[in-house]
């Protein structure tokens, strides 16, 4: 079979494609009152995988070119028409039909798996609109700007850093340092957008655990501050324990995305633990009354201050561990995850984990990751009792001490 033919069919269907999603929204329209439906913009595709057929046969690429003019003009023309009837200001469809003819004529003359690519995503953002346009609504100021801020420090300013190290431990890489810092924040920044698509926080459960996607460890502050006044402080004893349970599995996702290497010597400790968080978390929940309790508040993850500053210190603990684990071997890695995983331990985990690629053993980090994080929950339990009165924390001791028992048990087993 001429390979011709299937490209010609290729550029029908993503007009028919796109036609379906335009001809849809205005079926209710009187026939023959619309420039464009299923027919035209199926016709449009065609027309463009002809079009660049003979140009490429003819070996001009003028064709091309003018038959896309051409074809710009008059699609626009009608379109104009019709929004003048309408007092219509969209330019969608007329953007539509040019994308359609483009993508016919690369169906034709170029990649034409590319082509059915975009066919599909035009197809799908004209079928998004309500959801785009809602989402508009919806979005802040502020939230706009850490977007922004998100692209440009990835797109713009990461390819500008270095990728090597640059002490004599092998532990300071600022592209390694910035790509991670940039990771961490985009895993906030999707959990906090995806709490505002689907509304305001509602109620204690769910703001407890989204917040501990940002940080489990101002979670249980705020918690601990709110249980000073509240009448049922086991209930936020709960949550926080729920909100420490997010913080395992968040560490276990970044071990997995990093470092999957890891992942067998931190998964059955932290996942045992993870689930005795989860079962006295509930279960504290659950003896608590029902009454509506104030929950912590989620801020946006992705301001620039904190991101620098989290960059900062994980710069700092990466070259610091390097150069203690150079110094004292695999003693030196744990004493310096244990301290920082008492304030971050974000930049703790990320820290051990990239010393896995300077022939670090694999199973030296993973306990390095467990460190960190038996010594976040203690810094997270020193708050607690620091902020919140004693009803508070001392449940929350309580599932804490059951939780280490768990995980420490699962890797005695893992060993054995």
């Amino acid at each position: 079979m001429d390979p011709l033919i299937p490209r010609l069919g290729l550029a029908l269907a993503i007009g028919l494609l796109v036609g379906l999603e335009r001809g849809w929204r205005e079926r209710d329209e009187p026939a023959g009152s619309r420039t464009a439906g299923i027919r035209t913009f199926g016709i449009s595709g065609l027309l463009g995988g002809l079009i660049a057929a003979l140009s490429n046969a003819l070996g001009a690429v003028s064709v091309l070119v003018g038959g896309f003019t051409v074809f710009a003009v008059i699609f626009a023309w009608y379109k104009m028409r019709e929004a003048a009837h309408d007092d219509d200001f969209s330019v969608t469809s007329v953007i539509a039909g040019l994308g359609v003819f483009a993508l016919g004529a690369l169906a034709v003359v170029g990649d034409y798996q590319a082509a059915a690519a975009g066919g599909a995503a035009l197809a799908a953002v004209l079928a998004s609109r309500e959801i785009l346009h809602g989402l508009l609504e919806r979005l802040t100021w502020i939230e706009l700007r850490s977007a922004l801020i998100l692209a440009v420090m990835t797109a713009i300013v990461l390819p500008l850093l270095p990728n090597r190290t640059l002490d004599p431990w092998n532990g300071f890489n600022p592209w390694e340092v910035w790509f991670l810092t940039v990771l961490m924040a985009s895993i906030s920044f999707a959990g906090y957008i995806a709490v505002r698509i689907l509304g305001s926080t509602r109620g204690l459960l769910v703001s407890s655990l989204v917040g501990a996607i940002v940080s489990s460890t101002a979670t249980t502050l705020a918690l601990a501050r709110n249980a000073t006044s509240a009448s049922n402080p086991l209930r936020l004893a709960g949550a926080a324990s729920l909100a420490a349970m997010v913080s395992v599995l968040r560490v276990c996702m970044v071990v997995v995305i990093i470092e999957p290497s890891v992942a067998p010597v931190v998964g059955i400790p932290a996942t045992a633990a993870a689930v005795a968080l989860a079962l006295c978390g509930a279960f504290l929940m659950a003896r608590s009354s029902t009454e509506s309790e104030g929950g912590a508040p989620t801020r946006n993850p992705f301001e620039l201050g904190p991101l620098l500053l989290f960059a900062l210190l994980f710069a700092v603990v990466a070259t610091a561990s390097a150069a203690l684990a150079d110094q004292f071997g695999g003693r030196g890695l744990l004493a310096s995850s244990a301290v920082a995983g008492t304030f971050d331990v974000d930049v703790s985990v990320l820290s051990a984990l990239r010393l896995v690629r300077q022939s670090v053993a694999v199973e030296t980090v993973g306990q390095a990751v467990l460190a960190a994080l038996a010594a976040n929950a203690v810094g997270r339990l020193s708050l607690a009792v620091f902020a919140g009165p004693v009803k508070f924390w001392l449940p929350l001791a309580g599932t804490t001490l059951i939780a280490a028992t768990a995980g420490y048990c699962a890797m005695l087993l893992n060993n054995f």
